[in-house]
């Protein structure tokens, strides 16, 4: 038996548009420019308390992101709901996700920046919500690269973290699945580079999600 365990955002979705708009937003509400979307590209992966706190060059969560991220979750479904601020499944992720849960020696789970609320609602949009049967959020485990969130999977679901895949797009995957002794599996459609996968420790590099299947064959 192996788990897969996916990243979220830039992995499974591409939200960039969306938490950008949404970062921009309380950074303009607490008097700050709006952000570059580089910048904000850079720390999807992260709680948002920490990477808010990141944006901002601080080396802790202060008082002033505890608040920011407040108003983020607070404006979050209202800008969500705008049009364009979609986030939709990368080209070939549904039908990825199809083929491994046909298989009967393969477990999926998501570990994901995102709040347990966020992750609900991608699952249950796109008809995920059934293939998933493991799951660690930012409101469950520290924040990435911490090993928690596939350590905890790997417990629950009695699968040696030998045995588990982490596909992500973001290098705090990467240094989370080696942290854990899971085997790190970058994407190249997210948001970092391939370059800093490979020097995060990606195992592999896939370019199509259909590439995620040979790591299960």
């Amino acid at each position: 038996m192996r788990l897969a365990l996916f990243d979220c955002d830039g992995t499974l979705v591409d939200s960039a548009a969306l938490i950008h708009e949404v970062m921009a937003r309380t950074f303009v509400h607490f008097g700050y420019d709006r952000p570059d979307v580089l910048l904000t590209k850079s720390i999807i992966g992260l709680t948002l308390d920490i990477a808010i706190a990141r944006m901002q060059g601080k080396p802790h969560v202060d008082d002033e992101a505890i608040a920011m991220t407040a108003h983020y979750k607070a404006i979050y479904l209202g800008v969500r709901d705008e049009p364009g601020m979609d986030a939709p499944l990368f080209n070939g992720i549904k039908p990825l996700i199809d083929e491994l849960a046909r298989n009967d020696d393969i477990l999926i789970g998501a570990v994901t920046g995102k709040s347990r609320r966020g992750l609900v609602h991608i699952l249950e949009t796109h008809g995920f919500a059934p293939h998933f049967m493991v799951s660690r959020t930012a409101d469950d485990c520290p924040s990435k690269p911490h090993p928690a969130m596939v350590m905890e999977c790997c417990s629950e679901t009695g699968i040696s973290p030998a045995d588990a895949i982490v596909i992500g797009d973001a290098v705090y995957d990467m240094q989370m699945a080696k942290a854990a002794g899971a085997k790190a599996v970058g994407v190249s459609w997210g948001y970092a580079s391939v370059d800093d996968l490979v020097g995060a420790g990606a195992d592999s590099i896939v370019c199509h999600p259909s590439d995620v299947l040979k790591h299960f064959s």
